[in-house]
This record gives structure tokens, sequence and C-alpha cells, in this order.
């Protein structure tokens, strides 16, 4: 009999990404800010869900889906409830646009409409 040990290969990044949080003019960062709202066990499912983004980037569904315009979403299960961490990957970093819990089927526009926003803002005082 054989045993062989399996590694996905998303648990095998060299160097895994930088995670930033989107900091505003007035130097608040609001994911952070979302983050420590969560109860203790939620925001420690979602920071898992990050890491494992960070680690295995690139990845898809069930854990990550495309919104459009290089917005993507943590999808992060908190028992009965949705969370969603809307990111952009600039330069070899995930950046942490907008944070929320899901209420309804589909991303509600203004939220989208926030992190990309957030992410112009971004990529205008992030220019090389």
């Amino acid at each position: 009999m054989y045993h062989l040990w399996y590694t996905p290969p998303q648990m095998k990044a060299e160097r895994p990404l930088d995670v930033v949080f989107f900091k505003t003019e007035a130097g608040d960062e609001p994911v952070r800010e979302w983050l420590k709202s969560l109860p203790r066990e939620e925001c420690q499912t979602v920071g898992a869900d990050i890491l494992t983004v960070q680690y295995a980037w690139p990845l898809g569904k069930p854990l990550v889906d495309n919104l459009g315009d290089g917005v993507w979403e943590v999808r992060s299960r908190l028992g009965n409830r949705i969370a969603r961490t809307l990111f952009a990957v600039v330069d070899e970093e995930i950046v942490l646009l907008h944070g929320f819990i899901k209420k309804t089927q589909k991303t509600p526009d203004d939220e989208l409409k926030l992190a990309k926003k957030r992410k112009t803002q971004y990529l205008r005082t992030h220019e090389k």
C-alpha cells in the first residue's frame, strides 16, 4: 500500500502577496475598522479566508469571485451570515477596499461602486 502526501498547489506559494488596507485621506482604514466590529470568531474566519487568498492567488470560486474592473471579492461564510471583503491586486499587493455583511443575493451596486472608487483613489495615490 502506498501513502501519498498531497499539498494543494494553492498552499505552495513561494512568496505570498502582501495585504494592505485602503486608507482614506483622513487616515482611516475602513476594512480594518469593519473587521474590528465583527465578533471575534467571525473576524478570524474572514482573516483566514484573506490569508488563503494571500498564499493561493490567483484562485476562484467558491472563495473568490471577480466583480469586474479589477475588483474581486473574498466570500466568507459566517454561520448564518455571509461576509464579503472587496479587494484589488496592485503590484503584488492585495489592497482591501471594502467589507460588508451581504444581505441580498447580488452584491449591491453601492457596495461595488464604493470599492471601485477606493481602488481609483488608491491607484492615484500610489502611482509610480
